[in-house]
């Protein structure tokens, strides 16, 4: 079968999902390609249960050769947080022979076109999709997520945010068209007529730095986004979370072979203990687009050095609650507890300080004091994990040691409104499982301030008294300014602190979520309507998914001839 005949195969296959993925975007109503529940696969070659669970375990203690030119070594030495040890070796390259191998097909991945790519990428997700019971296990493994959590997170919803960002780099580059015919009238004389064409062009190879936490969810969104705008793509995943990332790039490589394409396009690289390689690759001129999710100061440095290259950040925050007042207090308690205690507060959505009055809040159940509305929030999450096996379905475990010290360090901060405490996992005894912390802070206090203003990643909580809602409007527009919020959530029935509160948000570009009280939380955002980030605060330099999230990894360039 040619290649041609391949890519118009694909076309044929694709193309109805591409143009709905279009629609979801310009709509931004709800619309997913992908099943969230575990019971949808096991039809139409996908794998169900059971051969996802027997494909993952046949990964561990063995090596994925990705078949790739400048291997020099094979690495591994992942464990999971639940305490088993994978085993999987991974390739590390020599970034010399590596990179000019990466480049050899970029042409013919440039001259395709947009939607020849557009249609390639959406074929690797869907044989991503069909294998999303394997890859759960493998995000499980790695990030330390429950399993329902790294089914859906990792899976469906990762697979999404990629087709998103497919969706996006596809409009973006039809945006122009092909070709034009110019004419500018000269009066008397015949017209200037000139014949043009516009060509979208990639900037160069793209590189992603894996995060631990959301190795696919993070990661797929840049990767695609790069992809489908023509550049080749190396990706260098976090050292505790390589598979995941390492099955995408064996997948994405198989079918750009079978699309007749060069599969050195996308390759990956494993970096040895300490070897600090995203250092070295992110400065190399041959990166031009760099897409990486971590610690601020890394993000920082990344902007601040790799000049070459187009930078998309999403780094540390201070995300924040003000509780004001609410019509739905049992809702609103309830909302907040499932909010804290998703995968142990280690996304970088949960909400770290509940910005309270100190002389209370207005419910539908009476008045509330402060220490009234922190008490029976603590009651909440015990309540949402009291018991042990519906607490390790939400909790997961800790994904490293570091977050465990903050956990514990937390609590010497200031007075303990709900204690950590440890719960066992029958079926990984080694799994290291934390319930949430929330401590009481004062907002007047100097030395509270140094707290609840960084980031404390994991399941701390600080329940800041402030003396109004003025005042808890102020915190959040000088948090958000200096700090960054990925997410700000609010809670009021009063619409003069709801206006101010939004006003903060668009002045400061902070994602707001209103009053929720059912099963919408403020730290999930879904591909297609909602913007994770805004890259308009300290937070991150982009959002996924908007135009200008693709734009930048392309430019245009026109021929212009004498018609």
């Amino acid at each position: 079968m040619t290649a041609e005949l391949t890519v118009h195969e694909l076309i044929a296959k694709h193309r109805p999902t591409l143009d709905q993925a279009l629609e979801a975007i310009r709509t931004r109503a709800y619309w997913s390609p992908h099943p969230e529940h575990p019971k949808a696969y096991g039809e139409h070659g996908s794998l169900d249960a059971a051969a996802g669970k027997a494909a993952f375990d046949a990964l561990l203690g063995g090596r994925i050769d990705l078949g790739q030119p400048g291997t020099d070594d094979w690495l591994g030495g992942e464990t999971s947080p639940y305490g088993i040890e994978l085993g999987v070796t991974y390739p590390h390259a020599d970034i010399d022979t590596l990179l000019p191998a990466m480049k050899a097909g970029r042409r013919a991945w440039r001259d395709a076109g947009a939607e020849a790519r557009a249609v390639v990428c959406v074929e690797i997700l869907k044989r991503i999709s069909d294998r999303t019971h394997e890859f759960a296990h493998a995000v499980m493994h790695t990030s330390g997520q429950a399993f329902m959590m790294a089914f859906q997170a990792g899976g469906p919803h990762a697979q999404d945010r990629g087709l998103e960002a497919v969706a996006y780099a596809y409009a973006e580059q039809v945006r122009t068209p092909d070709t034009a015919e110019w004419s500018k009238p000269q009066g008397k004389r015949d017209p200037l007529t000139l014949t043009k064409t516009f060509k979208p062009v990639p900037r160069g190879i793209a590189l992603v730095i894996g995060c631990n936490t959301f190795p696919t969810w993070n990661g797929y969104p840049g990767l695609f986004a790069s992809l489908a705008t023509g550049n080749a793509v190396l990706v260098k995943p976090h050292p505790r979370a390589v598979l995941p990332l390492a099955l995408t790039v064996q997948v994405a490589r198989q079918v750009l072979a079978e699309a007749g394409f060069d599969p050195n396009l996308v390759a990956l690289t494993a970096e040895r203990p300490g070897e600090g390689i995203a250092k070295t690759l992110a400065t190399r001129p041959e990166i031009k687009i760099i897409d990486y999710t971590g610690s601020t100061a890394f993000g920082d440095w990344l902007e601040a050095n790799a000049r070459q290259a187009q930078v998309y950040t999403e780094k540390a925050g201070v995300n924040t609650v003000l509780v004001e007042s609410t019509d739905n207090y049992k809702g609103m308690l309830s909302n907040l507890a499932f909010s804290l205690s998703l995968y142990s507060g280690q996304m970088c959505t949960t909400p770290q300080n509940l910005l309270i009055p100190r002389d209370g809040i207005r419910t539908d159940e009476g008045s509330k004091t402060y220490d009234e509305v922190v008490a029976d929030l603590a009651r909440a999450v015990d309540g949402l994990l009291g018991d042990d096996a519906r607490a390790n379905a939400l909790l997961g475990a800790i994904v490293n040691p570091d977050v465990k010290a903050r956990l514990e360090a937390a609590a010497g901060l200031g007075e303990v409104a709900l204690a950590s405490r440890e719960i066992a996992n029958p079926e990984f005894p080694d799994a290291v499982v934390r319930t949430p912390v929330i401590v009481k802070l004062d907002g007047a206090k100097p030395d509270d301030e140094a707290a609840y203003m960084s980031e404390c990643f994991g399941p701390v909580s600080f329940a800041v008294a402030v003396d109004s809602a003025a005042d808890a409007v102020e915190l959040l527009r000088r948090t958000v300014r200096e700090k960054g919020a990925m997410t700000v959530g609010a809670y009021t029935v009063d619409t003069d602190v709801e206006g101010a509160v939004e006003e903060v948000c668009l002045e400061e570009a902070a994602q707001l979520s209103l009053n929720l009280v059912g099963g919408v939380y403020v730290n999930q955002t879904a591909a297609f309507s909602d913007f994770h980030g805004s890259g308009g605060n300290p937070a991150a330099s982009a959002a996924l998914c908007d135009g200008a999230f693709v734009a930048n990894r392309f430019r245009v360039i026109e021929v212009r001839r004498e018609a």
